[in-house]
């Protein structure tokens, strides 16, 4: 018997889960008029999509808006899912035929979802698909489809200390907004330090909400400019970078503390060095997965001798593909550009919504992403997000959700 089950394919059952599934939604729409409680409360929280629409656009700096959305009921969305400061939404687009899904923290606290209300802070990257589509064609009026808030990156008073310090660089600040903000309003009862990385007073994105912010005894407002013609003369602002010495600084010297992390690749990079100098047990140190990863080329345990580019046979329910792409992709990016819809949210290895089957081929995976399961090893499934081709490969897709 046990030779037998090792001998299924687990391919040849995907099509059937997926029939399965479409038979329980169908099943969910006859459901009578007196829904079980749990299961409203469930849609409510954790919509499949939501339909909004920018209600305003608000200009942090030459390259980064703020955009504020709001129910489009013309649509059947009349309430915004509820949310733990620190999630992202992911945003679903169609640019030049490509159906792409980007993930962006929520920068509203989440008092502003039961007015109807989210934030989005988006900030311009160098050929970033997504970023620089919205900056350049988003304004009021703009009808955005959204998932439900996702994310593992808030606070839990269970697992973190009861002192925080919030380390963010860049547009990296948006979930700590969220977060303070849900401090003020009473929503979240933990002590934050929020050390600031930017260039200079001029590259602050909120700097006026910081200010505010301040005023509340819960919260410690430093900012830390790279630029050495910075002005540093004012209380509250430190020159440099933010080392384990900064942190050791402003860090309480006789309790426990949490470090939550969020910014662009390269301030990981540094900080995680920094940060195993401080000693700390492991669940005290968090990482917002911030966007997707690029040149993989660049990891020091990258192989040698790997081909320009590559090809992908892909399998979607019952229907296969063969696409090539760059091996400085990742699989997901080169099915996305190959005209290919696949299921993500997060894009940096951490929710596994994007999980698929490798049936041949091998790929890389970065070691700060590797969130896989012992099972996904075992069955041999990746993370499409966060997995760069080494060869040709054959896959497995689960149908778009």
């Amino acid at each position: 018997m046990a030779s037998k089950v090792k001998a299924l394919k687990t391919n040849k059952f995907i099509p059937l889960l997926s029939g399965r599934q479409k038979r329980f939604e169908q099943e969910m729409a006859r459901l009578p008029d007196m829904p079980d409680q749990a299961m409203v409360i469930a849609k409510a929280l954790h919509p499949k999509k939501q339909f909004v629409k920018v209600e305003e656009v608000i200009t942090r700096a030459d390259d980064c808006k703020s955009f504020v959305l709001v129910p489009d009921t013309a649509k059947g969305t009349t309430a915004l899912a509820y949310f733990g400061a620190g999630k992202y939404l992911s945003v679903f687009e169609e640019i030049e035929g490509m159906k792409i899904t980007r993930a962006y923290s929520i920068s509203s606290k989440p008092k502003d979802a039961l007015d109807g209300k989210y934030m989005l802070t988006i900030k311009r990257v160098d050929g970033g698909l997504m970023s620089n589509y919205i900056l350049d064609n988003w304004t009021v009026g703009t009808e955005v489809t959204v998932s439900a808030p996702e994310g593992h990156f808030e606070y839990q008073p269970l697992r973190d200390a009861k002192k925080v310090i919030c380390i963010a660089g860049g547009s990296g600040i948006t979930p700590f907004i969220s977060m303070a903000g849900a401090i003020v309003d009473g929503d979240e009862d933990f002590e934050m330090t929020l050390l600031y990385g930017s260039r200079n007073k001029d590259a602050v994105l909120f700097y006026d909400e910081l200010e505010e912010l301040k005023k509340n005894e819960k919260i410690n407002v430093v900012h830390v400019f790279s630029d050495p013609d910075a002005d540093t003369s004012a209380d509250g602002i430190e020159k440099g970078f933010i080392t384990a010495e900064l942190i050791k600084k402003y860090a309480p010297s006789d309790e426990a503390y949490s470090v939550f992390i969020c910014g662009p690749q390269a301030m990981y990079d540094f900080l995680d060095k920094e940060i195993e100098k401080l000693g700390l047990a492991k669940k005290f140190v968090r990482h917002e997965m911030f966007g997707e990863f690029h040149d993989p080329k660049s990891q020091k345990d990258y192989p040698n001798d790997i081909p320009e580019t590559v090809s992908i046979t892909v399998t979607i329910q019952d229907v296969t593909k063969t696409v090539t792409g760059s091996t400085n992709d990742s699989v997901l990016q080169i099915l996305e550009k190959n005209g290919i819809s696949a299921p993500s949210r997060c894009r940096s290895g951490e929710c596994g919504f994007c999980h698929t089957h490798l049936l041949s081929g091998s790929v890389y995976v970065p070691k700060h992403l590797e969130y896989r399961r012992l099972a996904d090893f075992k069955f041999n499934c990746i993370h499409p997000c966060c997995s760069f081709p080494l060869s040709d490969l054959v896959i497995n897709v689960p149908a778009a959700k």
